[in-house]
């Protein structure tokens, strides 16, 4: 019978490989890999993340703290690895959208021009929507906010992008 750390142990492997790791487990150590897997974020929990973070976003990239802007962007695309395990077709097209339609965006941080920018993320915003349209979600309609989501943050000290920790 195998050790709760062993079982941990196999747990992680699985997790870090997406899940697409056959190996000969006893019904037990399956059974508790399943419940792991079943309580990791779906695609809403971290979908709502990059929402907050897409709208912190472009309040910092207009308060010229280009280095928030790159933040937010780098971590909004973190917060949607768990569905590359709970929800691989759509993290697909999650990486797809962030690499290709959303590199505009990341350019335009890196450039720190807010024109671009503007732009850039405004087009965004209506990929998302179609998105979300064609996903039968267009219910749900991305608009700029008024104001960012967390307001406890400075958004207009003055930042370089490449200023963001590796």
């Amino acid at each position: 019978m195998a050790t709760m750390k062993t079982r941990m142990a196999l747990a992680g492997i699985v997790l870090t490989l997406g899940g697409n790791v056959a190996f000969a487990a006893d019904p037990d150590t399956q059974a508790q890999i399943d419940a792991l897997k079943a309580v990791i974020p779906k695609f809403a929990i971290p979908m709502r993340e990059v929402g907050d973070r897409f709208q912190d976003m472009y309040a910092a990239a207009k308060g010229g703290n280009w280095a928030l802007a790159a933040y937010m962007s780098k971590y909004m695309n973190g917060a949607m690895t768990p569905a590359s395990l709970t929800k691989p077709a759509e993290y697909k097209e999650w990486k797809e959208f962030y690499e290709k339609d959303f590199a505009p965006v990341n350019k335009a941080i890196q450039a720190k021009d807010w024109k671009t920018f503007d732009s850039a993320y405004t087009n965004v915003m209506s990929t998302c929507n179609q998105c979300h349209q064609s996903m039968e979600y267009g219910f749900i309609r991305v608009v700029k906010q008024v104001g960012p989501s967390d307001n406890g943050i400075d958004y207009t000290k003055k930042s370089e992008p490449g200023d963001v920790p590796k």
